[in-house]
């Protein structure tokens, strides 16, 4: 009896020791610490395409495929979607629009009233009507150009356009790849959706996780393997420049734990943006389907 109570004393001795020490080991989440001074800025992410099809992507939409916004089928399913961003009751409104947005804000005022309508572009269907909706008087215009516009622009120009010249010399979204191929074909597939389905149904399915990651793989395939490094600088120099700054400009606008912001951009830019949010511990990403809860 003895000798049992003895093993039993032992037994709960060790098993205390073990609890403890699993305690004293145990790693804390890092936001137990990065996010101990303040909450997160909460941020939306709306991959949208190009309401006025200005055609500067590599795909290109033919007329009799582009999906005619200001129709009235169109304007209500359009309604349909600002109601649907509207359950996130954004304080803070970025576009991609020029960093300078004041021409923005004069159109919007011009609106308001009644001087001017809406353009057949996502800023004003999406954008200016939820800034009337919440009473919101600034839009954030957060666009940016590439490293290498400003290395064009470079007082040793010569020699810069001369290295960018042998950098993007066949880099031209061209390519036999046959990977290319099977995103020409997606792509020709999204764009029968964008017709196709009611507007808030496509914006669901662009904005899905499996879509945003996809997009962002046409950008490593094709010209992206030209030579060792070539094709992965120029997309470097160029579209993870451009990225990183527009979420630099996100930044410069000064959000606060307290606001909601939404970011409009262009769906080919989310899978970069949302990397930058989603690894930053002043912001936490709201996903778009999320919204169904609200």
């Amino acid at each position: 009896m003895k000798n049992s109570v003895i093993i039993i004393s032992s037994l709960m001795y060790l098993f205390s020791c073990s609890s403890l020490f699993a305690q004293e080991t145990e790693a804390l989440p890092p936001d137990f610490i990065l996010r101990s001074e303040k909450p997160a800025t909460e941020v939306l992410l709306v991959g949208t395409f190009h309401f006025g099809y200005p055609n500067l992507d590599a795909h290109k939409t033919a007329k009799e495929d582009q999906v005619d916004i200001l129709s009235p089928e169109k304007q209500k399913e359009v309604m349909e979607l600002v109601d649907y961003l509207a359950r996130f009751r954004p304080t803070k409104i970025v576009v991609e629009g020029g960093h300078n947005s004041g021409y923005l804000l004069r159109r919007y005022e011009d609106w308001q009233q009644g001087k001017e309508t809406l353009r057949a572009q996502e800023i004003d269907q999406l954008a200016f009507r939820l800034m009337d909706r919440f009473k919101l008087d600034t839009l954030y215009g957060c666009d940016a150009a590439g490293l290498t516009y400003d290395m064009e622009q470079s007082k040793d120009s010569t020699v810069m356009n001369k290295y960018l010249s042998e950098i993007f010399a066949d880099y031209d979204w061209q390519s036999d790849d046959p990977m290319d191929a099977l995103y020409t074909r997606w792509y020709e597939q999204m764009t029968k959706y964008s017709v196709d389905f009611p507007l808030l149904a496509y914006f669901k399915y662009l904005n899905s996780e499996e879509v945003i990651k996809r997009m962002h793989g046409a950008y490593l395939i094709g010209d992206f393997r030209l030579d060792d490094f070539r094709g992965a600088d120029a997309l470097a120099l160029y579209w993870y420049s451009r990225n990183l700054r527009i979420f630099r400009r996100i930044q410069e606008i000064g959000a606060g734990p307290d606001d909601r912001v939404l970011v409009l951009f262009g769906a080919g830019h989310i899978a970069i943006l949302k990397e930058q949010f989603e690894a930053s511990p002043e912001y936490e990403v709201v996903q778009f389907s999320e919204l169904e809860k609200q």
